[in-house]
């Protein structure tokens, strides 16, 4: 009798599935058209509606929080929904020409290129991507870096997120260099929570915790 009041209860309150979502289109940087399971509808920067809440949106991208973990959308992709992070444990990268494996990927659920770079400290960001992503980076730690192009200053900050295809770290260190950057790194705080095994062109990330 208390077992199936306790299974009863469980079933009752248990959460619902994460609905589905995907972006329609945009209505400037204020709002987006979004189709959340089905159905089309508007919502304004910071909203929520149906579980959903807009963070960022652009011409044809959008960031949306869903149950915590936030998603990026694009204009014309398939619906997507929030994922049990503890289930997506493997990244897997095609090198580019030169060898070098590049990614597109998100820190702090905003877009960003990454450069796998095994001899990076951690994760390294040029100062227009930090400004664009409004990173706080003038509240971390400054410190001088040495880069290929020599000394520059860097603050010493912790993202709450960064992402690669279905695969999300949080509380990773990384630098804000005071300097422009093409790519962010993908340096080893982020890496070291990995196992990496690379076969020819194929770079294999497997999560170790």
């Amino acid at each position: 009798m208390r077992a199936a009041l306790l299974l009863s209860l469980l079933l009752a309150t248990g959460a619902a599935a994460a609905p589905s979502v995907s972006l329609n289109g945009s209505l400037g940087k204020s709002a987006a058209l979004l189709v959340i399971q089905g159905q089309v509808k508007t919502v304004r920067l910071g909203q929520t509606v149906e579980g959903v809440k807009l963070i960022e949106v652009g011409d044809d991208q959008a960031v949306v929080e869903v149950e915590g973990q936030r998603l990026q959308l694009r204009l014309g992709s398939a619906p997507v929904a929030q994922r049990a992070a503890s289930a997506q444990k493997r990244i897997v990268l095609s090198a580019v020409e030169g060898g070098h494996f590049v990614t597109q990927g998100s820190i702090n659920g905003h877009s960003v290129r990454f450069l796998v770079d095994t001899g990076a400290t951690a994760v390294a960001i040029g100062i227009d991507d930090a400004k664009r992503m409004g990173l706080r980076y003038q509240n971390g730690q400054r410190i001088q870096a040495h880069t290929a192009n020599g000394v520059t200053q860097a603050y010493v900050v912790t993202l709450d997120s960064v992402r690669i295809g279905e695969v999300e770290v949080g509380g990773v260190e990384a630098m804000v260099l005071m300097t422009s950057m093409p790519v962010a790194l993908l340096g080893n705080s982020f890496l070291s929570r990995f196992q990496m095994k690379r076969e020819n062109d194929i770079l294999t990330l497997e999560r170790r915790f």
